[in-house]
């Protein structure tokens, strides 16, 4: 029934393929698994040419994240320009604000900054946009998910119950629009202590697996609760790059084919297997 009202889609000129990286509950680490899951696809082809699109207005991450500010230049047709670091080119409401302020905007104004965002950037030519949604259901992610040609959402979780719940809202949001899922990935899923080596599974074990067998969808990777991580992040060093060696549950995003085709039982159908290695999937 909802598909009869959705609005048409229109592409983002110079950009090949667009996938979101969503999570219906903030802390996860989306942004981090976004960034990091950019790099890899990067470091994996280096003939890509990705983009990153910071969608969150309240609460960008992405320029402390990549290590960038400043205010993006005008092209001669008065497009941004995005700003780049490690060979990814970034936009965020970040950069066009002080890092301090509040963004106390009701939601047409929202939608109209993430519309200038998409629509009004020099993205071109980019084969992939990877965009970072704000946590949850609302107004910005159902207008992305309708508007947008997406190839598909990965949705970041926690193993905790709380945070798993809010992976289901997102799924069952995604399939409404005919968005495929391509998977989840499993944040701060298990503990090991630098000293002794032991275990322990803080937020939960095994939730992200027997709920993603439940929804049929994929569990992409698991990444493990760890210090250097965080550090690494909250410096503007993404793993991937800093860390590559240590990278392996981030890494291994970019090397592997998710979501393959399947009905639900809503009745709503995922089109075929996307690969972020597979050149063929480019369009």
């Amino acid at each position: 029934m909802m598909a009869k009202g959705l609005p048409h889609q229109q592409p983002i000129e110079g950009v090949k393929n667009i996938i979101c990286i969503a999570s219906g509950k903030g802390g996860v680490g989306k942004s981090t698994v976004a960034v990091n899951l950019a790099l890899a696809v990067a470091a994996d082809n280096p003939k890509f040419k990705v983009g990153i699109l910071d969608a969150d207005i309240y609460g960008p991450s992405i320029p402390k994240l990549m290590n960038l500010s400043g205010e993006p230049l005008l092209t001669a047709d008065k497009k941004m320009e995005p700003l780049v670091n490690y060979g990814i080119k970034c936009m965020s409401m970040g950069f066009l604000v002080d890092e301090a302020a509040a963004m106390v905007w009701r939601g047409l104004m929202v939608m109209s900054a993430i519309d200038r965002l998409l629509r009004q950037v020099d993205w071109a030519p980019l084969d992939w946009l990877i965009v970072d949604m704000p946590p949850g259901t609302g107004d910005v992610q159902l207008s992305i998910s309708q508007n947008l040609p997406l190839k598909g959402a990965v949705l970041v979780t926690t193993p905790q119950d709380i945070a798993l719940a809010d992976v289901r809202r997102g799924t069952t949001m995604f399939r409404k629009v005919h968005v495929p899922v391509l998977g989840m990935v499993e944040n701060m899923s298990v503990f090991v202590c630098p000293k002794c080596g032991h275990t322990e599974h803080i937020f939960g074990h095994d939730g992200a697996h027997t709920l993603a067998e439940e929804l049929g969808i994929e569990v992409l990777g698991s990444i493990p609760l760890d210090k250097h991580i965080c550090e690494l992040s909250d410096s503007g060093q993404p793993v991937v790059i800093a860390d590559p060696e240590g990278s392996q549950p981030i890494a291994i995003l970019s090397g592997q084919p998710v979501a393959p085709s399947r009905t639900y039982s809503d009745g709503s159908h995922a089109k075929g297997q996307v690969s972020l290695h597979q050149s063929s999937y480019l369009t």
